[in-house]
C-alpha cells in the first residue's frame, strides 16, 4: 500500500483556514482528501435528486390501476439488490482493493441509470425494464460504500478519520436537503427521467475522480465488506443471552421495516389525493432533511439523555407525525408534521447506537454492532418492497395512516416490555 499523502496545513486554502473548525483543517488540508470529497458531494446531491425521481418516473410509465405496485417495485429496486449484493458477493469481493470497488459501483451505477433516459428517449423505456435498471445499477452499492470508508481510512492517520467521517456523513445529509428541492422542481418541467440521467452523470463524475486521484492500494491483508458476517453471527448469539439488546434491535428492525412503505406511499399521496406536481414530493423530502438535521444536531449537542425512554418517545412521536397524512387534512398541515416527523427521526439512528455501546459489554461490542448492521441492512428495504402492494390495496392517504398507527402501537409495546423489566428487581 502506498503512502497517505502528507498533509501541509500551509496549502490549505486562507478561506479555509479561517471558516473551518480547527479539528477539521488538517483533513482539508489533505489535496486526495478535498478531491474525494469534491466526488462525494456531487454523487451524494445525484442521490438526493433521485430520492425523488425514482418513484415519479415510475407513476409516470405505470398505468394507473397498477402505480402502487410498480412504484413499490422501482423504489425497493434502488435498494434491494444491495442488500442482495453486500450478502452474495463476499466470497469474491472481499479481497478486491477499496478503490476499485468504489470505482466499480461508480462505472456501475453511471452507466446503467444513464441508460434509463436514453431508452425513455427512444421510447423503450418499459415499467419492467425501469425496475430491472434500477436493480442492476444498485447491485454494488453496499460495496462502493464499504470501499468509501475504508478508503478514507487508508487515506487518513487514526486521529484524523473522525473528522473525515464527519464531513462526508453531513455531505450526505445536506444532500437530503438539496438533491430533493432540485429534483422537484426538474421532474415538473424537463422530467424525471431527465433526472436519473443527471445522478448517472454525477456517478460519472465521481469515477473520474476516482480515476485521476493518487489513491492508496490496499494492503494485501486488507479486506473490504459491507457486513462482517463472521462477527456478525457471534454476536447473534451473543444477543441471544442479552434479552435488553435483543428487544432493542428487534424494535430498530421493526422501527425501520415500518418506515419503509412511506417512500412508496408519500409520491402516490401526492398524485392521487392531492393532484400535485414533483415539485411538493421535493418539498416533502427537502422539509425532512432540514428536521432530520436539526433534530440530529439538537439531541447531539445534549450531554445526557435517558437513553431508553428518548428512543422509545422517538419511535411513538414518528408514528403520531404520520397520522395526520390518514385524516385528510389541510396539505399545509402536513408539510408541517413532515418537518417534525425529520427532526423526530433523526436522532434515532444516533441515539439507538449509543444505546447498544452503552449497553453491550466492550469486550463484545464489535460483534454486537456487526449483528446490528446485518439485521437491519434488510429492514427499510422489505419495508418499501411491502409498500407497493399496500399501497394498491389500501390506497397512499391509507397506508401513510397506517403506518404511523402501526409505529405509535410498536412504540406503545415497547414501553410496556420496558417498563415491566424495569420492575422486576434483578433489572440493572
Amino acid at each position: 500500500m502506498s503512502a497517505p499523502e502528507v498533509a501541509d496545513p500551509a496549502e490549505t486554502p486562507r478561506v479555509v483556514q479561517r471558516l473551518v473548525p480547527t479539528a477539521y483543517r488538517p483533513v482539508l488540508a489533505n489535496r486526495v482528501f478535498r478531491r474525494l470529497i469534491l466526488g462525494f458531494a456531487v454523487s451524494y446531491l445525484g442521490d438526493g435528486m433521485s430520492f425523488v425521481a425514482v418513484a415519479w418516473l415510475a407513476i409516470e410509465l405505470a398505468p394507473h390501476a397498477s402505480a402502487g405496485l410498480w412504484v413499490g417495485g422501482a423504489v425497493a429496486a434502488y435498494t434491494l439488490p444491495g442488500v442482495v449484493g453486500a450478502l452474495a458477493f463476499g466470497r469474491w469481493l472481499r479481497r478486491v482493493p477499496a478503490r476499485r470497488l468504489l470505482l466499480a459501483d461508480s462505472v456501475l451505477r453511471g452507466v446503467v441509470l444513464g441508460a434509463v433516459p436514453l431508452a425513455w428517449l427512444a421510447g423503450l423505456l418499459t415499467p419492467a425494464l425501469y425496475v430491472v435498471l434500477l436493480a442492476v445499477s444498485s447491485l454494488l452499492h453496499a460495496w462502493g460504500s464499504a470501499g468509501k470508508y475504508t478508503l478514507l481510512a487508508e487515506l487518513l492517520p487514526d486521529e484524523q478519520r473522525l473528522a473525515a467521517n464527519t464531513l462526508v456523513s453531513t455531505l450526505n445529509f445536506a444532500a437530503t436537503i438539496a438533491g430533493p428541492a432540485i429534483a422537484g422542481v426538474l421532474v415538473t418541467y424537463t422530467g424525471s427521467a431527465l433526472v436519473l440521467g443527471l445522478d448517472a452523470l454525477t456517478y460519472v463524475f465521481l469515477a473520474v475522480v476516482v480515476v485521476r486521484t493518487g489513491l492508496p492500494e490496499s494492503g494485501p491483508d486488507s479486506a473490504v465488506s459491507p457486513v462482517d458476517q463472521k462477527a456478525a453471527r457471534g454476536g447473534f448469539a451473543l444477543l441471544r443471552s442479552r434479552a435488553e439488546l435483543l428487544g432493542l434491535l428487534t424494535l430498530t428492525w421493526f422501527f425501520n421495516l415500518l418506515y419503509g412503505p412511506l417512500e412508496v406511499a408519500l409520491p402516490l399521496h401526492v398524485t392521487d389525493d392531492l393532484h400535485a406536481s414533483g415539485a411538493l414530493l421535493g418539498l416533502y423530502w427537502m422539509l425532512f432533511g432540514v428536521g432530520a438535521v436539526l433534530g440530529g444536531l439538537a439531541v447531539g449537542a445534549l450531554r445526557r439523555l435517558p437513553l431508553w425512554p428518548v428512543t422509545v418517545g422517538i419511535v411513538i412521536a414518528w408514528g403520531l407525525s404520520l397520522l395526520p397524512f390518514g385524516f385528510g387534512v389541510p396539505t399545509g398541515v402536513t408539510v408541517v408534521c413532515f418537518m417534525l416527523g425529520g427532526a423526530i427521526y433523526g436522532p434515532f439512528v444516533p441515539l439507538s447506537v449509543t444505546l447498544m455501546q452503552a449497553k453491550s459489554p466492550p469486550q463484545h461490542l464489535a460483534a454486537m454492532l456487526a449483528a446490528r448492521s446485518a439485521a437491519l441492512l434488510t429492514a427499510s428495504p422489505l419495508g418499501t418492497a411491502l409498500g407497493g402492494p399496500l399501497t394498491a390495496a389500501l390506497g397512499p392517504r391509507a397506508t401513510l395512516g397506517g403506518s404511523g398507527l402501526a409505529t405509535v402501537a410498536l412504540g406503545a409495546v415497547a414501553c410496556v416490555l420496558l417498563a415491566a423489566r424495569r420492575g422486576k428487581p434483578s433489572a440493572g
